[in-house]
């Protein structure tokens, strides 16, 4: 009896489990059964993936122990090189590592919200303790102050939030100052006042700075402000009214009017409010929407009662994320968006305060909640099936989600248009396009002075900000464009170039895929130069020449290696990706050049980098001469004569700026 023929509809065998190193899987063998947290990385050392567990033995030996064929999973699991574990007390220790190396790490498979340090506070500067004693010039530590923050925070202010954007925290100080009049003067200002500044004519300050208002009135004020910012409004207009009669049955009617103007004010603001919180006073709502390969988070505050607004997040390799659902010990996260809805609450808020409860589209794990509430010393709630008027807001926020999701959709869409295009026009391959990569130059000065060439990347479908690049250029006659680009050149490449030499076609070194030189014949005439010398291909230099007349849409590309011009069309899609990519390269020399324009013209330093120099010193030496020109004309005996600077300091300003 014979063998069968194969037939050739039969399906393929799956592919073989990836074979690892006897040391790594001993590794694994010999791991504890107790909670921790694991790392994978590759051959080059890059992290692959960060994840936690409950029991590390079970959970790691999980992933070499089954064949995942040609899945992601398996694609992640074949490159793993070496791991690393650490050892936690409990599940929710774990889970806090777990997202701070995230955050730190940046892993290939986990879904990756950009940092939050970018929220604003509303911050009040404070003033218990610190007596006004009514001599000379009233101090301003006295008086507290509320302005517009960013940045880490401190115990020794106020602040309130985060706010879901600058709008945000801005409306709220303009509401502030209707109602309470407290002030937003720099501390500066607030010292050398003389009489009431415009604030105080429009009705937007009590004018502690003169003493138009006593200490204690002023304190009570902000007082007031903070509760507002609490949440405690129906208390707030209670001890308003009181204070009001009180003042009306000592006959102090000048007082009780101005109490009444201010619950007035504020009965209209509450009133105004857009959203009814039924009494709630922090809360935010939370949702997830996923489709197309990409997802977002939408996510709306509500702090002292009042609505602030949304803020749509939207991770990076949910992909990656959604092929290691299977994998995860988390029972509770059944779905792709439940994943990214846990991702999302435990990279934000085990960095930002959270609010009491919380209101989300998918349910929140039991684990996440504890390590949430323990961190805030207090029980932190979530519910993802409300009802009544919970559940207008949650509508609400899966409304702007999907709008949110959908604009970003059809934004990519439309770039990785511009993309193929491009490439087409320009014969370029395009079974990779994600991976392409284009380098634009451009060279800014000011009649020569402070001149910058820049270097932007394009890459995956968008600018890639943390790869730009700014050189300053010296040692070339002012205003000469041509060597600036020469000079540019020859230091990005000339080392990628020695690198290809020595280690052939290696992975680790790569030169675009297309080099823009904003220009005509002259410029890509240096560039070939340049690559000519380096060896390297004339085919990736085009240069962006202006149209008659240097009218946009009417540029044409010139190549290096002797092809034609190409003129693409004033509406094409490629004309508008070149013209996107050289107006960012033109932005960012323009911005470098102003810089360094301005610390030039200071001779070389700015006052901030002076070493004794701080900001009050400063303040008062801007004020004393009025900018950095004057500070700059000033001798140092005229230096000297401003409050604390000594005659020591007074050379080394003089020095610094000379």
């Amino acid at each position: 009896m014979t063998d069968a023929p194969a037939r050739d509809d039969a399906p393929p065998p799956p592919p073989a489990a990836p074979r690892h190193r006897p040391e790594l899987l001993a590794q694994v063998a010999a791991l504890p059964g107790l909670p921790g947290v694991y790392r994978y990385y590759d051959a080059a050392d890059n992290v692959l993936y960060v994840g936690k567990a409950r029991n590390l033995k079970r959970r790691v030996s999980s992933y070499f122990q089954k064949n995942h064929g040609g899945t992601r999973i398996g694609h992640m699991v074949g490159k793993i090189a070496r791991l690393e574990t650490t050892v936690v007390r409990s599940e929710a220790e774990a889970l806090i590592l777990e997202n701070n190396l995230i955050k730190q790490l940046a892993p290939r498979y986990n879904i990756l919200f950009r940092d939050d340090k970018s929220y604003p506070y509303l911050k009040i500067t404070g003033s218990e303790g610190v007596p006004d004693r009514g001599e000379g010039a009233p101090r301003p530590e006295a008086y507290a102050r509320m302005t517009y923050y960013r940045g880490a925070t401190d115990r020794r202010s106020r602040y309130f939030g985060p706010y879901p954007s600058a709008w945000a925290v801005k409306e709220t100080i303009e509401l502030l100052q209707k109602v309470f009049r407290l002030r937003t003067c720099e501390d500066t200002v607030f010292a050398h006042r003389t009489r009431p500044c415009l604030l105080y004519q429009i009705k937007r300050c009590t004018a502690p700075c003169v003493r138009l208002i006593g200490q204690a009135d002023y304190a009570a004020d902000v007082a007031q402000a903070e509760r507002f910012l609490r949440g405690q409004t129906q208390q707030l207009l209670t001890e308003m009214e009181r204070r009001m009669m009180a003042h009306a049955d000592a006959l102090e009617f000048e007082q009780a009017a101005a109490i009444r103007n201010q619950i007035q004010s504020l009965s209209r603001v509450l009133h105004q409010q857009a959203v009814e919180v039924g009494g709630e006073a922090d809360v935010d709502i939370i949702a997830v929407k996923v489709q197309g390969g990409r997802a977002c988070v939408n996510l709306a505050m509500v702090r002292g009662g009042r609505h602030l607004g949304d803020r749509a997040h939207f991770p990076s390799q949910v992909e990656d994320a959604h092929a290691l659902a299977g994998e995860r010990e988390d029972a509770e996260l059944t779905s792709v968006e439940a994943q990214v809805l846990d991702a999302f609450i435990a990279q934000h808020y085990l960095a930002l305060p959270t609010p009491p409860q919380l209101i989300t589209s998918e349910p929140v794990t039991r684990t996440l909640l504890q390590a949430l509430s323990d961190k805030e010393e207090r029980r932190i709630s979530a519910t993802h099936a409300p009802r009544g008027q919970r559940r207008v807001w949650l509508e609400m926020a899966q409304q702007n989600a999907a709008l949110q999701l959908a604009r970003l959709l059809a934004e990519e869409g439309s770039q990785q248009a511009r993309t193929r295009a491009l490439a087409e026009a320009l014969e370029l391959p395009t079974e990779a396009l994600d991976q392409l990569r284009i380098e634009c130059f451009d060279i800014s000065h000011t009649a020569g002075e402070a001149t910058q060439a820049s270097c932007v990347v394009f890459e995956g479908h968008r600018m890639a900000s943390s790869e730009y690049r700014r050189y300053k250029i010296d040692g070339i006659t002012p205003g000469d464009d041509y060597a600036a680009m020469r000079q540019v050149l020859q230091r990005r490449y000339g080392k990628i170039a020695e690198a290809l030499r020595e280690q052939g076609n290696a992975a680790s070194v790569r030169m675009p895929d297309l080099v823009l030189v904003d220009g005509g014949k002259g410029q890509v005439s240096v560039a070939r130069e340049v690559f000519e010398a380096l060896a390297l291909d004339l085919s990736l230099i085009v240069g962006v020449e202006k149209g008659e007349g240097r009218k946009v849409g009417l540029e044409e590309l010139v190549f290096a290696d002797g092809r034609p011009k190409v003129y693409l069309g004033h509406d094409s899609a490629a004309l508008m990706l070149v013209a996107q990519i050289r107006d960012e390269a033109h932005r960012f020399a323009i911005t470098g050049m102003r810089a360094q324009r301005a610390k030039v013209r200071v001779g070389g330093s700015q006052l901030e980098d002076i070493p004794g120099v701080g900001p009050r010193k400063r303040a008062r030496l801007l004020q004393r001469f009025g900018g950095v020109r004057g500070v700059e004309a000033a001798s140092i005996d005229d230096l000297a004569t401003v409050e604390g600077i000594s005659r020591a300091l007074a050379e080394d300003i003089y020095r610094a700026l000379h």
